[in-house]
């Protein structure tokens, strides 16, 4: 998205203030983005819209002087509220968003505006990419990549090199000795001096026999020849290309009421558009998990209302039989993001534990778990929290510095998009897919 600035130059602006407050205006914009979508439908979620910044986020800030300027004393009657040395607070803004008026009843409406499906996409999916994107290799299909590969002496005019052709001119010239424009005019002008003069007749005979000499020879050897000729080579290689294989796991058993599905399935959307959106080389597995797990389609992983008892080594026995037949390790890059209440067999936390040490995380780039779930209780300092789960305590045991496996917990639809944004946030060197 490009924010165009068509309001002209007024004095005491720079530059730097202009591109602050665009990059502010575009944090605005790319907020209002991240926060409408918390609230959309699942269907709904990569359209396009309507979306409002606050009034005051287009404004430029301002140096002024007050009336009189410098700093003033008052002296306030005495009240029953305040008394000597307490700080008064700054008054509430109004504003014409109708939530609450100020003092005066004057206010200013957000900033509304529509943006397209594309822009909203490319602010929602901003800075976002799959982490260790390493294995690369030559495909059938490899896209052809073209970098020059030095000259060579035939092709067509428009790759012609006019500098490489313009060296080897003069080099051949300086060779050759051709004569210089420069040296046979200075010896015509020398021949039409003495013809001026009488006598001197075998000076201007030899003049002119050398004159003819230079001439023949300039017309003999030419400025640029054919051989001198380079044309630029451009050599085309297959490229490597990266190819990704994304393992959706989703706990869809009895313990997972609508509310957790819905968050599951939420963030499942996310990934499956930014993955969609930003690679042309990613195969997408959905697997759905009771006490059984399945491959399924999309339209079944996201809309099916099966239920049953909860079983997370399934799952992961699941993901490792497709990647060992369809994706081998040594030729993907093999991902999971697994979404589950945490509610899981007592008995089944350890073989889940020993799948993903041993079986799983070997073999994966990058293995995302969230826990859905709702805020149970509330702590001394206030903040409501959901208890640890089995699985949850089970899976902390397993992280290690630089293990591939990242955990977050999320309670409302409003916090799947900032843990999304984590888990997929661009790193300090960039990773690039074709």
């Amino acid at each position: 998205m490009h924010i165009i600035d068509r309001r002209p130059d007024p004095g005491g602006k720079s530059l730097a203030n202009r591109q602050r407050f665009m990059r502010r205006a575009r944090a605005l914009v790319k907020k209002a983005v991240q926060e409408a979508s918390g609230a959309r439908k699942i269907r709904e979620v990569d359209d396009g819209g309507a979306v409002t910044i606050p009034a005051d986020g287009v404004h430029e800030p301002s140096f002024h002087s007050g009336q009189g300027g410098g700093v003033r004393d008052y002296v306030l009657p005495g009240n029953k509220k305040f008394v000597s040395g307490d700080r008064i607070e700054r008054p509430k803004q109004g504003g014409g968003s109708g939530s609450e008026g100020s003092a005066d009843g004057e206010g200013e409406d957000g900033f509304r505006f529509v943006l397209s499906r594309d822009e909203f996409l490319e602010l929602f999916l901003e800075d976002l990419e799959l982490p260790n994107l390493a294995k690369r290799q030559v495909l059938g299909d490899a896209v052809e990549k073209r970098h020059p590969a030095g000259f060579q002496t035939s092709g067509p005019p428009s790759s012609l090199s006019v500098g490489r052709t313009m060296r080897r001119s003069l080099s051949r010239r300086i060779a050759l000795r051709r004569p210089n424009p420069r040296e046979l005019e200075a010896l015509r002008n020398q021949l039409a001096e003495l013809e001026g003069e009488m006598g001197e007749t075998d000076r201007i005979l030899a003049l002119k026999v050398e004159i003819e000499r230079q001439e023949r020879r300039a017309r003999v050897i030419p400025f640029i020849d054919p051989v001198d000729l380079r044309y630029r080579r451009i050599e085309v290689t297959p490229e490597p290309i990266a190819r990704a294989a994304m393992f959706c796991l989703m706990d869809v058993s009895a313990s997972m009421d609508e509310h957790m599905k819905d968050l599951a399935k939420r963030f499942f959307s996310l990934l499956y558009l930014f993955l969609t959106r930003r690679y042309r080389q990613v195969e997408i597995i959905f697997i759905r998990h009771t006490h059984e797990a399945k491959e399924v389609d999309e339209e079944t992983f996201f809309y099916s209302r099966e239920s049953g008892g909860t079983v997370i080594s399934s799952a992961l026995t699941e993901m490792a039989r497709i990647a060992k037949e369809r994706f081998p390790a040594d030729q993907w890059n093999i991902y999971a993001a697994q979404a589950s209440d945490g509610d899981n067999l007592s008995s089944d936390n350890a073989r889940s534990v020993a799948m993903l040490r041993e079986l799983i995380l070997p073999m994966t780039q990058h293995y995302a778990y969230l826990q859905v779930g709702r805020a149970d209780f509330e702590r001394d300092d206030g903040v409501f929290a959901r208890q640890e789960t089995t699985l949850w305590r089970a899976y902390q045991e397993l992280l290690r510095p630089n293990l591939p496996m990242a955990m977050r917990k999320v309670n409302d639809r409003r916090d799947i998009y900032p843990v999304f944004r984590e888990l997929f946030e661009r790193r300090d060197e960039p990773a690039e897919m074709r």
